[in-house]
């Protein structure tokens, strides 16, 4: 079940200098039992003496209303000498994660003890001014990327975000918004025109991973009846499967969400990947979630790629997106596929099948 729209901070940090500003009162006033706590600045909390899991946890339930003076970070698609991405540019409104508590999420590592809360930066003016600059000094298509650093739709009943930003991107030429989310919570967006520049996608999982490992996110059946309703009212949509989990029945899992959302919806691409972790992640999450660490770190997980980080092997990778794109291409010969942060090694192996510019982050 998406336990999106009943997420309730306890604490909620509400940053002095905007004590009095109306979205923030407008937000604080959505939770009327959380405890305010003014500070002075938007960093840690003075006197939060925990360990990064507990701190982890803690997070899911401590917003933080602020400002930022950067919306909008680069990413230039260079991850070393092995793994390339298509570059496009982070947007982040909010930042330091969301309400769910997926086992696997890197952002839980990259964030810990340090940002232990979520944050909503409501300078929104700011933000769309470097949108505009950002978008005025390329002569090519631009990409914002909502759904790296946080899941673009699971508190947009609280920000309201995409109530301003769909029209927002109507106006543009070449500058693009892309949104990705595991959330049922589409209601904002079925209230605004779509246009072709937006795009929503879903990431996927079988109902045993989501249950196993992405507590509080919004069923599989839930998240392809979003997609469907938002591809009817206009938008474009996309799926990620991603990250890829082994486990014991995978075949019939992934083969059971191919055929379920390829006969409600007509995405126009699908990217896959596979569980990717830091060699820290393994030890924060084996403490913040013991029983689920166990069975999703139950592999023999390699080193090789640039970005340091542990995978399955090249084996397991390859099986998998075989097995995947075979499945896609019985319903749908024509739909593009990509890979996401793999190795060139791995891209080698499906050249012909998979489209490395077509991927979920970028349009064209």
């Amino acid at each position: 079940m998406d336990t999106a729209k009943s997420f309730k901070p306890k604490t909620i940090l509400l940053w002095e200098k905007i004590a009095e500003h109306p979205e923030a009162l407008r937000i604080i006033a959505m939770f009327p039992s959380a405890k305010i706590q003014i500070i002075k600045n938007q960093r840690l909390p003075a006197g939060l003496n925990i360990t990064a899991s507990k701190a982890l946890l803690k997070s899911k339930r401590t917003l933080m209303i602020g400002q930022t003076t950067s919306f909008i970070g680069r990413f230039d698609g260079n991850l070393g000498s092995n793994l390339h991405c298509c570059p496009y540019h982070k947007l982040v409104p909010l930042s330091n994660g969301c309400p769910y508590y997926c086992t696997y999420c890197y952002l839980a590592f990259v964030y810990r003890k340090y940002s232990p809360f979520i944050k909503i930066n409501i300078n929104y003016e700011t933000m769309f001014k470097q949108i505009r600059k950002a978008s005025s000094q390329t002569k090519t298509r631009i990409h914002f990327n909502m759904g790296e650093m946080l899941d673009s739709l699971a508190l947009d009943h609280i920000s309201n975000l995409t109530t301003i930003l769909v029209p927002f991107f109507s106006g543009f030429s070449k500058a693009y918004l892309m949104l990705l989310t595991k959330s049922y919570n589409i209601d904002n967006l079925l209230t605004v025109e779509p246009n072709n520049h937006v795009v929503v996608s879903w990431s996927l999982n079988p109902r045993e991973i989501i249950s196993q490992y992405e507590p509080g996110t919004s069923s599989l059946t839930d998240r392809i009846e979003a997609a469907s309703k938002c591809q009817q009212h206009g938008y474009r949509i996309r799926f990620r499967m991603d990250p890829g989990i082994l486990y014991k029945n995978w075949k019939q899992g992934y083969a059971d969400l191919i055929q379920k959302a390829l006969t409600a919806t007509s995405p126009e691409n699908i990217t896959l990947g596979m569980l990717r972790l830091m060699p820290g992640h393994f030890k924060l999450i084996q403490k913040a979630y013991p029983n689920k660490a166990a069975t999703l770190l139950n592999h023999k997980f390699v080193k090789g790629a640039s970005d340091h980080k542990l995978r399955y092997s090249q084996e397991q990778r390859i099986e998998f997106y075989s097995f995947l794109i075979d499945t896609i291409r019985s319903f749908d010969k024509n739909i593009f596929i990509s890979l996401c942060r793999e190795t060139s090694e791995i891209w080698h192996n499906f050249n012909n099948l998979c489209q490395f510019e077509k991927c979920n982050c970028v349009t064209w």
